[in-house]
């Protein structure tokens, strides 16, 4: 068994491990796939040294099988295969205690506080467990976590049928956020930078534009939305980036009383037009991670077919070249979702 640890900035260790028996309440999961995502970045970089005890093994979005139950376990037989919904929640904070267990005031995320997915074999508690389908493709079923964000960003938003999406940002994420919109009968428009992303999600039917770059005469992707929206403006605003340009785009397109949705991470604070949230009545809302129900919907989309994976995920690689992996993704290029196989 094989286990991959960071161990401070820029470090990745690949080590072997003991797998762990589960206890009373626990299964243990042959991992099949886990995705790189944002967070295992800046858990890279160190952006999250604060929160996370070395070493530890990294990864949230993994897939696999059960291999073992521990005592009292129910409803899962071994062989299942499952996906996890990876945070722990105290239960007795004033969050979990009004429902919002996901935004815990003690919330732990396996993969940072607790050890994660990038591991051959991984030890969680059941109640964390998602049943999947039988027929459903392992390394597919990898993307479960990140289209459940998709899909929470999606009901934070209040987005309708019909009504007109603006999604800052055609990463991993945003470009999820995209496809599960257009998917329940949004209109939608994707902005990104880099030509990789830009050329993929154009393949895959969504509407793209590059906001560096005027449209026909000299028009801008602003002009764009107006047009688009008979001068209105977006109903919804998804800010993907996390980067202060993305903070500065997001009020501009929004229409008056429109919903704006702060969905990347950003690492130190960012100008906001305060005027127009203020002259506009815009709303504002942060999301962070998903619930059970998001999670439900997420496997739901998956299983219909509706997420391109084999477009969307660009590499597959084995754990031993993690490390390979995280530094693709913190240069960007010709890359969209890597996945590794953690049996390889």
């Amino acid at each position: 068994m094989k286990a991959a640890y960071y161990g401070g900035s820029r470090q990745i260790h690949i080590r072997e491990c003991v797998p762990v028996a589960p206890a009373a309440g626990q299964v243990r999961v042959r991992v099949s796939h886990c995705g790189i995502c944002g967070t295992d970045l800046h858990v890279y970089l160190g952006d999250l040294d604060h929160r996370i005890r070395l070493p530890e093994v990294i990864g949230h979005e993994g897939s696999g099988t059960i291999a073992e139950l521990g005592p009292g376990v129910e409803g899962f037989s071994v062989g299942d295969p499952v996906v996890v919904m990876p945070i722990i929640s105290c239960g007795q904070c004033p969050a979990c205690k009004a429902g919002n267990y996901h935004v815990c005031h003690q919330l732990k995320v396996i993969g940072i506080e607790a050890p994660g997915a990038m591991q051959s074999s991984w030890t969680v508690p059941a109640n964390l467990l998602f049943p999947l389908p039988r027929t459903m493709d392992l390394q597919q079923a990898a993307l479960i976590e990140p289209v459940a964000v998709a899909c929470h960003d999606i009901r934070m938003g209040e987005l309708q049928k019909g009504e007109y999406a603006l999604v800052l940002g055609g990463g991993p994420i945003g470009a999820l956020i995209a496809i599960v919109a257009k998917h329940k009968g949004a209109r939608v428009l994707v902005t990104e930078i880099n030509p990789f992303r830009i050329a993929m999600l154009r393949r895959l039917g969504l509407e793209v534009v590059d906001p560096r770059q005027p449209g026909p005469n000299g028009t801008t992707w602003v002009d764009r939305v107006m047009e688009e929206t008979g001068g209105a403006g977006a109903d919804v605003v998804f800010e993907v980036t996390g980067v202060a340009a993305g903070a500065e785009m997001m009020t501009k397109a929004a229409k008056v009383r429109g919903r704006i949705v702060i969905v990347g991470v950003f690492a130190k604070p960012a100008p906001v037009d305060i005027y127009k949230i203020f002259a506009r009545e815009l709303r504002l809302f942060g999301a962070r991670v998903y619930q059970r129900e998001d999670f439900a919907e997420a496997i739901e989309i998956v299983a219909s077919g509706a997420i391109p994976g084999h477009e969307l995920i660009t590499n597959v690689m084995p754990l031993d070249q993690l490390r390979h992996g995280l530094d693709q993704m913190a240069t960007g290029g010709d890359v969209m979702k890597i996945l590794i196989d953690c049996q390889s």
